[in-house]
């Protein structure tokens, strides 16, 4: 499928797939995920286009799908808030392009996003965000920014590799160090994590919980629902080519019925 192609089948009959999605909803909260963006060609697997990615973006807003802070899923998740079916945005590592391409298309629809950073990258070459920039889309009032470890590691590998006690010190370190440099740099809470290539385990999980964070996420095929754990809660991986079908079912939480990804 081409890129005009799938452009036209996102922003075509949105409504009609809209209401077939809703109709088998489950609720809840999906959070989509994204990573770089490109202003004219998808170039990675995790790279979104950015006329596809405002498509994407005028879907939700033309079928009235309320785009709501990160936050708000941890009450969902507890049990202390209606379930109905809502999305949040996330965008890890912090490319530059979050701030080139992202960041002026949510301004257009007052959508609120949470930026997962690796905080020694900031400011490190072309590819990354400034410190300047950040600041800026915090003063939006419609961005936050959050913890996604020091480093971004594999730790399944840096486990194999480390004995059990350094291992826990490099844990430690990668989580505490993440949110220490956002809190001191930003004055934020930083205490929801994203974990790195959506690893995590009961052992990772006490660790986020020993450095502070509330909660922490992971990548699944789920919404964010009542009772979901607060230390893996899942999120979804957006791609250039989810075309309208696709994305409407992940809308609406439905990732084991919705239709497979588009051939690119």
């Amino acid at each position: 499928m081409n890129r005009r192609t799938l452009l036209g089948g996102l922003a075509a009959g949105g409504l009609a797939v809209a209401r077939r999605a809703n109709a088998q909803t489950t609720g809840g909260m999906a959070v989509l995920t994204y990573h770089r963006f490109h202003p004219g060609v998808s170039t990675s697997a995790t790279t979104v286009s950015t006329p596809v990615f405002a498509t994407q973006m005028a879907w939700l807003a033309s079928n009235h799908v309320t785009v709501a802070p990160l936050r708000s899923s941890l009450a969902l998740a507890h049990g202390t808030a209606g379930v109905s079916t809502t999305v949040a945005i996330t965008a890890d590592d912090g490319w530059r392009s979050v701030y080139t391409e992202m960041f002026p298309i949510l301004r257009q629809h007052n959508f609120h996003a949470t930026l997962f950073i690796n905080p020694p990258a900031i400011g490190q070459g072309n590819a990354y965000l400034t410190w300047p920039m950040i600041t800026e889309m915090l003063k939006s009032g419609l961005v936050d920014v959050q913890p996604h470890t020091q480093t971004h590691p594999n730790f399944n590998t840096e486990r194999a590799r480390l004995t059990p006690a350094a291992f826990q010190a490099y844990l430690d370190q990668e989580i505490a160090g993440s949110r220490g440099a956002i809190t001191s740099r930003l004055g934020l809470p930083a205490d929801l994590l994203a974990w790195p290539f959506g690893i995590h385990d009961a052992q990772l999980e006490a660790a986020a919980q020993k450095a502070g964070c509330i909660a922490a996420y992971a990548l699944g095929s789920s919404a964010i629902m009542p009772g979901s754990p607060d230390f893996a809660l899942p999120r979804y991986q957006v791609y250039e080519t989810d075309n309208q079908a696709r994305f409407a079912w992940l809308v609406a939480g439905n990732p084991r019925q919705h239709p497979k990804k588009a051939s690119s």
